[in-house]
C-alpha cells in the first residue's frame, strides 16, 4: 500500500510559517516578566509551618537546654541524631543539676526534616529553623556537632518546660466548669 503525500505549497517549502512560529515563541518569552531569582541577594519567603534543619538552643543563662534524655535520637526515623551522654559522673560545672550531653551530632545529609525531634523534646532544646540552604564541601562538614548546632540555634528565652505548659493547661481546663 502506497500513501500519497500532498505536495507542499511554495510558502511551506520555504518554511516561513515554521520560522514565524519560532519567532513568536521567542518573542513571547522575551516579553515575559523576569522570574529568575538572584539567590544570595534574594531569598524565598518561607511559608508558615515550614520545617527546616534542627538546631540546639541555650537557655537565658547560656547553658545547653538539652539534658541527654536521648528521646530525639530514639524517635529519629533515619537515625541522623547521635547523642553521647555525660556518664554517671554528670557535669560538675553545673553542679550535677542537669546532664548536658558530652557529644551531640546531627547528620544533615541523613536528616529528613520531619520534626519528630522537636515534638518529642521535653526541654524544648531542639528547634527546626527556617533555613533551606545547607551546604558543605564534604560529608564531614555536613555532620553538625554540638558547638555548631548551639551557635546556629542561639538562645531561647523561655524558661518554662513543655510539661509545665501542659500541666498549666490541664489545671486551667480542670478549673473551668
Amino acid at each position: 500500500m502506497i500513501v500519497k503525500r500532498e505536495k507542499l505549497s511554495f510558502w511551506e517549502r520555504l518554511y516561513v510559517p515554521a520560522l514565524l512560529g519560532g519567532f513568536k515563541v521567542t518573542l513571547s518569552h522575551f516579553l515575559k516578566k523576569n522570574i529568575t531569582m538572584q539567590y544570595p541577594e534574594q531569598k524565598w519567603a518561607v511559608p508558615p509551618g515550614y520545617r527546616g534543619a534542627p538546631y540546639l538552643v541555650k537557655n537565658p543563662e547560656g547553658r545547653t537546654k538539652c539534658v541527654s534524655c536521648q528521646l530525639c535520637e530514639f524517635v529519629c526515623p533515619p537515625k541522623a541524631i547521635r547523642i553521647t551522654p555525660p556518664g554517671p559522673g554528670g557535669a560538675p560545672e553545673v553542679g550535677n543539676v542537669e546532664k548536658s550531653p558530652k557529644a551531640f551530632e546531627i547528620d544533615m545529609l541523613r536528616c529528613i526534616f520531619c520534626g519528630f525531634c522537636q515534638e518529642v523534646c521535653p526541654e524544648e532544646a531542639i528547634f527546626l529553623m527556617k533555613d533551606y540552604s545547607l551546604t558543605g564541601l564534604s560529608r564531614k562538614e555536613m555532620v553538625y556537632d554540638k558547638e555548631k548546632l548551639l551557635s546556629l540555634g542561639g538562645v531561647h528565652q523561655d524558661k518554662i518546660r513543655k510539661w509545665e505548659h501542659k500541666a498549666e493547661e490541664a489545671l486551667e481546663q480542670g478549673m473551668k466548669p
